[in-house]
């Protein structure tokens, strides 16, 4: 009945279910990892921004790697800008995600004579991208920036290549090291992302917060890998019931014209046999045309009489 099974399409088939049923449930659990994680960042994020501003120096230090469990924390720093180190940072977005600038990256001296990065916001990148744009002016004497505290950027987390041969005070990645050898003094590690205070005619635009409201569709594809390893079972059953019946279906044909042909066959042979017995039987009953007159003749006839 399912010997079917055994075929080649069927072997291959099979086959292929068999791999597929746990490629689609690793997938699913792999989009379930990262939904995890995004609601783990959300949480972090949210946490993060809602906690009371500390010094910076409580959370960073020189050639100290940024913890990310500090990451986004609220911040506040106070010292002079070093413009004459400023550098911009290409192919950055601005608020609405689609007009391309730069990041104006502006080091912070702070009293002790160590510095931290401060990106002060989103500027247009103008026409000629092979020359430093017009930055607008960083406050002068000392300020207090409040902003969220930022991990330095590397090739490797941020998918951003760091582009070697760019014009002068145009950086790629905003990176702390980097920064410290150009500057000539310790660096913090990581940089601060301001938020306050707002820049004068809102130039340079401020990096909006982070959305920690979405999770993203991670979940929906996890559960869509699951149904599809759920559907392939169910869909090797339905087929192979489908084949079984047509199978079933042409058999059932197959022997009802074979029976039809058996059928026309007898019924042929039958009246081939009645047409050859009526012709024997009228062979037999046909007599030969003058027999009947040599007979009568025979007995009509009278004998002569003889002559006296």
């Amino acid at each position: 009945m399912y010997r079917f099974l055994l075929t080649r399409q069927w072997v291959i088939l099979t086959l292929l279910g068999l791999v597929l049923i746990p490629v689609m449930i690793k997938l699913g659990y792999w989009q379930f990892h990262r939904h995890e994680h995004k609601v783990a960042q959300n949480q972090l994020i949210a946490r993060s921004i809602a906690a009371t501003p500390v010094p910076v120096t409580t959370l960073a230090a020189p050639g100290r790697d940024l913890p990310r469990r500090d990451m986004w924390h609220r911040v506040t720093a106070t010292g002079t800008y070093d413009t004459a180190h400023e550098v911009v940072v290409r192919q950055r977005t601005a608020a609405d995600e689609q007009s391309i600038g730069y990041y104006v990256l502006t080091p912070l001296v702070l009293g002790n004579g160590q510095a931290v990065l401060i990106n002060r916001g989103w500027i247009s990148a103008g026409n000629d991208l092979t020359k430093f744009p017009d930055v607008p002016a960083a406050p002068r004497g000392k300020v207090t920036v409040t902003g969220r505290m930022m991990a330095d950027e590397t090739t490797a987390d941020s998918g951003i290549k760091d582009t070697k041969g760019l014009p002068a005070r145009q950086v790629m990645l905003i990176n702390s090291a980097e920064q410290a050898k150009r500057v000539g003094r310790p660096m913090l590690g990581g940089y601060i992302e301001q938020s306050a205070p707002e820049p004068p005619g809102d130039t340079p635009e401020l990096v909006p917060e982070p959305d920690h409201d979405s999770i993203g569709p991670h979940m929906a594809y996890a559960i869509q890998w699951w149904l599809f390893a759920a559907a392939v079972p169910v869909g090797w059953i339905v087929l192979v019931r489908r084949e079984r019946r047509d199978r079933a279906t042409a058999a059932a044909e197959k022997a009802e014209k074979a029976e039809k042909a058996e059928k026309a066959e007898k019924a042929e042979a039958t009246r081939e046999t009645e047409a050859a017995g009526a012709a024997r039987d009228g062979g037999r009953t046909a007599e030969p045309a003058g027999s009947g007159e040599t007979e009568a003749a025979g007995d009509d006839a009278t004998p002569a009489p003889a002559n006296p």
